[in-house]
C-alpha cells in the first residue's frame, strides 16, 4: 500500500487541517473532527436553520467540502468509512444551533443513523430543536431490501443542496426538513466499480477483480456490489444503470430531472465526461428532459475506480433550490446544458497537398501498394510497439501507428495519381490521424519527399534516395534530434545514408534496399545502449537503458515491410 499520509491514526485530523487551511470559509471545532462555517455569528444573533451532515472519512470532498452559505453549517467526520461518534455530532449541533434549530442529513448506514439519532435525542433534551432526514437513494438494492433500508450514497449531495437553499431562504425547520425528505425521495443512485480501494488502516484492497470484471451496484465504503459482471463499453454500463434508476422511480418521458455523474475517486475526468455524455444522450432519447447535470468527484470511496449516476426528479421549486447560490467549495456550480453540442465546421485548404502533384509518372499505384504493405506490418506489430513504448515512453506508439495505417487505407484511389501525389496524400492522412510527435514527424518527412519527387520525370532510384534523405532531414529539423540522441533518427539516418551510398555506387535497387534495411536495424539496436537526450525517455535517464527506442523500432518495422514488398 502506498498512501501520502503521515500516520493511519492521524489521517482525519491531518486532512481536516489541510481543508480548513485551503478554505478560509471553514473553521475547525476544537477537540473534534468537525468543520464549521467560519462566518457564523455569535449565538444570540443566529437566525435560520442550521444544517449538519457527515459520515466516515474517505468520501472527500464530502462532507466538509459542502460546508458554506447555502449548504451545510457543519460537517462531522469519522475515521475512514466509519461513522463519527455521538459526542462529535452533539458537539457540532451545540456549535451551530441557533433559535431556529438544526437539521441533520444522514446517509442510511446503521452507524450513521445510530450516532446522529442519539445525538439528536440528547440535543432535544438540552432544548435544541432537531429534525433528522435519512437519505436512502441506492436503487441497486431494490431487489434486496425494502426501500427504507437502502444505503445513502451520492444523491445525498443533491439533498444537501436542496435543504441548504431552503434554509437560506428563511424557511422554518419543519419546512426545511420536509423539502429535504422530498428531495431524498426524488433521487435514485447506482454505482459501478472497476476495482477496489484500500483503507489506510487495512493496508490492502477490499476485493479483487479480474481484468474484464466490474462490480455493479456497490456502496461507498469499498464493499462489493450486488452483482459481478463483465466489463462492457461505457454506453452499455450507463444503459444498465439508467434503466434501473428510471424504472425504480417510474420516471417517464416528458419529466424533468437533474443528473449527477459522480467519480468514486480513481476515475479520470476523461472517463466521467464520456459517461456524462452517454447518460445525457440516453435520457434525452427516452424523452426525459435533463434540466441540470454535473460531473466530477463529489462523494468518493477513496481511490476506487468507478462512478455512480444519480437522477433526481425535479419540479420548479427543487430546480430553484439547485440553482440557488452557495459558497460551499465543493459544489460544482453551473449545471445548465445546451440543447445540443454546438459544432463549427473546420476550415480546409482550397487545394490539398496531393492535388499539387498531379503529373502521372506511372508510379502512383506502386507507391500505394507499398504503403498498404507497410500499413499491414505496423498493424501486426501494434502490441509489440505498445509494450516497447510503455517502458520508456507513454505507451501510445502502437495505437498511433495503427491509426496511421488505417488512415493510409482510407486514402481514395484518385489521390495516388503519382508517386509524389501519393506521398503527399499520406502526409496529409498521417497529420490528421496521429497526434503526439509521430504524426508531425512522418507528415513532415513525407511532404518533403513529395516535393522532391514532384520535380522528377521520371522518378529514378536516385530520386527516391534523395527524397528519403530530405525526408529524414525534415524529421531532424522539426524535432531537433541528431543521431545518438536515442530517437527514430538513429534508425532513419543510417538507413537513408546506406540507400544513398548504394545507389551512388551503382548497386542494383534491391541490393540498395537490403543495405538500407540492415543499416536501419543496426541503428535501432544501438539505441538500447544510448542515453536518451530527447523525448519522454530523456526524463528517465539510465532507467531507459537496455531496450531499444520504440520510435526507432517502428522505423525498422516499416523498412522491413518495404524491403520485402519491393524485393518480392
Amino acid at each position: 500500500m502506498k498512501k501520502l499520509i503521515n500516520d493511519p491514526r492521524s489521517v482525519v485530523p491531518d486532512m481536516l487541517e489541510g481543508l480548513a487551511t485551503l478554505h478560509p470559509g471553514h473553521a475547525l471545532l476544537e477537540g473534534e473532527n468537525v468543520v464549521l462555517r467560519s462566518d457564523l455569528p455569535p449565538l444570540p444573533e443566529r437566525r435560520g436553520v442550521a444544517l449538519i451532515s457527515g459520515g466516515g472519512a474517505g468520501h472527500e470532498p464530502a462532507h466538509a467540502g459542502y460546508v458554506g452559505a447555502g449548504m451545510l453549517s457543519a460537517a462531522v467526520t469519522g475515521e475512514v468509512f466509519t461513522s463519527p461518534g455521538t459526542d462529535a455530532v452533539l458537539a457540532a449541533i451545540r456549535a451551530v444551533a441557533g433559535a431556529d434549530g438544526v437539521l441533520l442529513i444522514v446517509k442510511n448506514y446503521t452507524g450513521d443513523r445510530l450516532n446522529f439519532g442519539l445525538a439528536a435525542e440528547l440535543a432535544r433534551g438540552e432544548g435544541i430543536a432537531v429534525e433528522l432526514v435519512v437519505v436512502a437513494d441506492d436503487v441497486a438494492l431494490r431487489d434486496t431490501v425494502e426501500a427504507g433500508r437502502r444505503r445513502g450514497v451520492a444523491g445525498t449531495v443533491l439533498v444537501h443542496k436542496v435543504a441548504g437553499a431552503a434554509a437560506a431562504a428563511g424557511l422554518p425547520l419543519a419546512e426545511v426538513a420536509r423539502e429535504a425528505r422530498e428531495a431524498a425521495a426524488a433521487v435514485g443512485t447506482m454505482g459501478v466499480a472497476l476495482g477496489a480501494c484500500t483503507v489506510p488502516a487495512a493496508g490492502r484492497a477490499g476485493f479483487t477483480l479480474g481484468e474484464d470484471e466490474i462490480e455493479l451496484g456497490l456502496g461507498i465504503h469499498g464493499e462489493r456490489g450486488v452483482r459481478r459482471t463483465t466489463l462492457e463499453p461505457a454506453a452499455a454500463i450507463v444503459g444498465t444503470i439508467l434503466e434501473t434508476i428510471l424504472s425504480d422511480a417510474a420516471i417517464a418521458a416528458g419529466e424533468q430531472v437533474a443528473l449527477l455523474v459522480n467519480g468514486l475517486g480513481g476515475t479520470p475526468p476523461m472517463e466521467l465526461a464520456i459517461v456524462a455524455a452517454e447518460a445525457i444522450a440516453q435520457l434525452r432519447a427516452r424523452g426525459v428532459h435533463v434540466a441540470r447535470a454535473w460531473s466530477g468527484n463529489l462523494l468518493t470511496a477513496l481511490e476506487m475506480p468507478g462512478c455512480s449516476l444519480s437522477v433526481m426528479r425535479l419540479d420548479a421549486l427543487r430546480l430553484q433550490r439547485l440553482d440557488a447560490p452557495t459558497s460551499a467549495p465543493a459544489w460544482p456550480r453551473g449545471g445548465v446544458l445546451a440543447e445540443r453540442v454546438a459544432r463549427t465546421a473546420a476550415p480546409h485548404a482550397s487545394v490539398t497537398a496531393a492535388e499539387l502533384f498531379r503529373n502521372d509518372h506511372g508510379q502512383g499505384r506502386a507507391v500505394r501498394d507499398a504503403a498498404l504493405a507497410i500499413a499491414a506490418a505496423l498493424e501486426a506489430e501494434e502490441r509489440q510497439l505498445t509494450e516497447l513504448d510503455s517502458i520508456a515512453g507513454d505507451g501510445d506508439l502502437g495505437i498511433s501507428m495503427a491509426r496511421g495505417a488505417a488512415a493510409v487505407r482510407e486514402i481514395p484511389p484518385a489521390a495516388w495519381s503519382s508517386a509524389a501525389a501519393g506521398l503527399a496524400a499520406m502526409s496529409e492522412a498521417l497529420r490528421r490521424a496521429i497526434a503526439g510527435s509521430s504524426g508531425p514527424f512522418y507528415a513532415t518527412a513525407l511532404l518533403r519527399a513529395a516535393r522532391s519527387l514532384g520535380a522528377c520525370d521520371p522518378v529514378t532510384p536516385g530520386d527516391w534516395a534523395s527524397a528519403f534523405d530530405l525526408g529524414v532531414s525534415g524529421v531532424s529539423d522539426l524535432g531537433g534530434a541528431r543521431p545518438g540522441d536515442r530517437t527514430m533518427l538513429d534508425a532513419l539516418r543510417p538507413a537513408a545514408d546506406a540507400l544513398s551510398s548504394a545507389i551512388a555506387a551503382g548497386r542494383p535497387f534491391r541490393v540498395a534496399l537490403s543495405a538500407m534495411l540492415e543499416a536501419g536495424e543496426r541503428g535501432a539496436e544501438a539505441t538500447a545502449a544510448m542515453n536518451p537526450r530527447l523525448g519522454r525517455a530523456a526524463y528517465l535517464g539510465d532507467r531507459a537503458a537496455g531496450v531499444p527506442d520504440a520510435g526507432a523500432a517502428a522505423v525498422v518495422v516499416w523498412l522491413r515491410a518495404l524491403e520485402r514488398h519491393l524485393a518480392g
